[in-house]
């Protein structure tokens, strides 16, 4: 049976948290929607555009009546979100959210939430470079994967509500140990991040006395880079909370970029041949498995 809620408040109407709601009314999932946040204008927006059913500036009065909310903000702020939203709810609820980063909110958060107040981890892999409500789509979850990390306190049929609302989203749902989850991402998500903000970087400061590298740029570095038009206050904070796995990734990624400059250096170019095939042969094959 789809999942069915009678009042979803979801703090923080951007991309994901306005995605997840058109969706939902898209399914039927909730018989009413409330957007709560900081910016009048940006809930004003999500009620012209048909986004959510009302809107709350206030956490504690937004989500009273609710039988789910989900916390859709920067990830440093998703634990005191939590609580607060918390405090202002009454049994039976469950709390979920959508952040990239997992056992630091755990471990912040779950011991202090109240009696029949339960949280339902969660991380769609999902997203565009484009933030806001207005880029927000019913579509977007749909053949993305979406991560769950409950624990040994989170009950069986909450777990069961939250995936088969995910499902209904259009997503394929994956439970996992919320330490693995930060391990994976920091290498699929968080070190892609931050090479192409690097990247960027490096090339702008490559630049020369009359010549702006960047304004040469092609196809195949604007699409590399794509992903650093991503929200910078966003990326920071999953730098934050996420820093050990993170800056292990960094150390795995410059050996591997010291190994090719080796092989470059030494004049090996049948070793950079063979290690770009080796690359190339990898990631060919993640393109014929999403196609399966």
């Amino acid at each position: 049976m789809p999942a069915h809620f009678k009042k979803v408040a979801i703090i923080g109407v951007g991309l994901i948290g306005g995605s997840l709601a058109m969706a939902m009314k898209h399914k039927r999932m909730a018989d009413t929607i409330v957007g709560i946040g900081r910016g009048t204008a940006n809930l004003e927006l999500a009620m012209r555009l048909g986004v959510v059913d009302s809107i709350a500036l206030d956490i504690e009065s937004g989500v009273a009546g609710a039988d789910l909310v989900v916390v859709a903000v920067p990830v440093l702020k998703i634990g005191e979100t939590i609580k607060k939203a918390a405090s202002g709810l009454t049994s039976p609820c469950i709390i979920t959210d959508v952040g990239s980063v997992k056992k630091a909110i755990i471990d912040e958060c779950e011991a202090a939430l109240p009696e029949g107040i339960t949280y339902v981890p969660g991380h769609p892999i999902a997203g565009t470079e484009s933030s806001g409500v207005e880029a927000a789509m019913a579509n977007l979850y749909n053949e993305r994967v979406c991560i769950l990390t409950p624990t040994s306190n989170t009950p069986q049929s909450d777990i069961g509500k939250i995936r088969e609302m995910w499902q209904e989203a259009g997503s394929k749902v994956v439970i996992m140990d919320a330490a693995a989850h930060d391990r994976l991402l920091s290498a699929i998500s968080h070190l892609p991040h931050i090479i192409a903000y690097t990247l960027v970087n490096t090339v702008a400061a490559a630049g020369e006395k009359n010549i702006d590298f960047l304004k040469y740029s092609a196809g195949g570095f604007r699409d590399f880079t794509r992903i650093a038009s991503s929200s910078p206050e966003m990326w920071a904070d999953v730098c934050a909370m996420n820093k050990d796995n993170i800056i292990g990734m960094i150390e795995n990624f410059q050996r591997q970029l010291e190994a090719l400059k080796r092989l470059m250096a030494h004049d090996d170019f049948k070793g950079v041949k063979a290690n770009f095939e080796g690359a190339k042969k990898i990631r060919d094959s993640i393109t014929t498995d999403a196609k399966k």
